[in-house]
């Protein structure tokens, strides 16, 4: 397909006047001269992101949060009613409905008991309309990170995308497969500014692939699909890494802490390994415990419901304050 022409970008010199995008040229009723479109690569953004991350601009695509990432990935690599994919469940549930949206059959292969991947039976699931799998490395509900041999093998061996879902990767031991970009043409890899960076509300999603992968992104996404204001938020942010970093820091102290603290109440039978912002636990009558902070206006994530995360509960890391006024609450139910 031919990728929509806007006026931004036909021209990419510099110039005093605009006339050629039909905008208001008298401005707008906010302080700011927001009546210009918005830059629809986002190259400014990008090259600040280049920097941080070390992968060449080209390498980058910018998404409204990562859902737009893996949206588009279906609707390039894979004819509706016809391909399918390949997920892990208990894994990130937008995998799946965007797959539904687009009419594309889900295949699954469930994690081990240890939550990682049966390599033997991703391998028998793998047929020729498999197009993508999906990783979630740290995974998200368990908190743990992906065996990374086990990630190698399927980049070796499966002909289709390998997509890497790195959103927690701020908090893990585990590296970032970034990387290896320039060794597998078939890896795709995805992170947010909405965890660790703490910008949740500017939606604001990564894809780091090959060129030819990031063409295909730029061609169908649509053309100003990273407003203005996100844009130049995103850059002021990233030049305060030392925030960051502190936030990464205590978090990680954090759950640690809160994680010793869980297993000394009676109702706690397991807290799973995380490296992520969150921790899993295993908790007699979970349901119960989750009503009973939620009358104390304490909210955490019932995911019982889900295959083997049976009486768990996610508890995201927050405050060193708001974690002892969880733990409190904790203590008055566990009395």
């Amino acid at each position: 397909m031919t990728a929509y022409s806007s006026a931004r970008h036909e021209f990419t010199g510099t110039a005093n006047i605009f006339l050629d995008a039909n905008e208001n040229s008298f401005g707008s009723p906010l302080p700011e001269n927001y009546n210009r479109y918005p830059d629809p690569l986002q190259l400014k953004l990008k090259e600040k992101i280049s920097s941080i991350k070390g992968v060449p601009a080209h390498n980058i695509f910018l998404g409204n949060g990562s859902d737009e990432a893996i949206d588009l990935l279906f609707r390039i690599f894979c004819e509706p009613g016809k391909d399918n994919i390949l997920i892990f469940p208990p894994t990130y549930g937008m995998y799946e409905v965007c797959a539904e949206m687009n009419d594309i059959k889900v295949k699954k292969v469930s994690l081990t008991e240890s939550f990682q991947l049966n390599l033997e039976a991703t391998e028998a699931a793998i047929v020729a309309n498999t197009k993508m799998i999906f990783v979630c490395s740290p995974n998200n509900p368990t908190g743990n990170s992906i065996n990374r041999n086990d990630i190698e093998v399927l980049l070796n061996n499966f002909d289709g995308l390998v997509v890497i879902d790195e959103a927690y990767i701020n908090y893990s031991k585990q590296k970032t497969f970034i990387p290896e970009l320039t060794e597998y043409p078939n890896l795709v890899i995805l992170q947010t500014l909405s965890k660790a960076w703490g910008l949740a509300g500017l939606r604001l999603g990564m894809a780091f692939a090959g060129e030819p992968i990031i063409n295909y992104l730029n061609k169908v996404k649509y053309p100003y699909n990273i407003n203005t204001v996100t844009q130049q938020l995103a850059i002021e942010a990233l030049g305060n890494i030392s925030s960051v970093n502190n936030w990464t820091k205590t978090t990680v102290e954090q759950k640690e802490w809160l994680k010793d603290e869980l297993l000394k109440l009676s109702f706690t039978q397991i807290v799973y390994p995380s490296d992520a912002n969150f921790i899993l636990a295993k908790m007699t009558e979970a349901r119960n415990i989750y009503e009973f902070l939620s009358d104390k206006g304490i909210i955490v994530r019932d995911r019982s419901k889900i295959i083997l995360c049976d009486d768990c509960l996610r508890i995201t890391i927050g405050t060193p304050d708001e974690n002892k006024q969880l733990l409190e609450a904790l203590k008055v139910y566990n009395s």
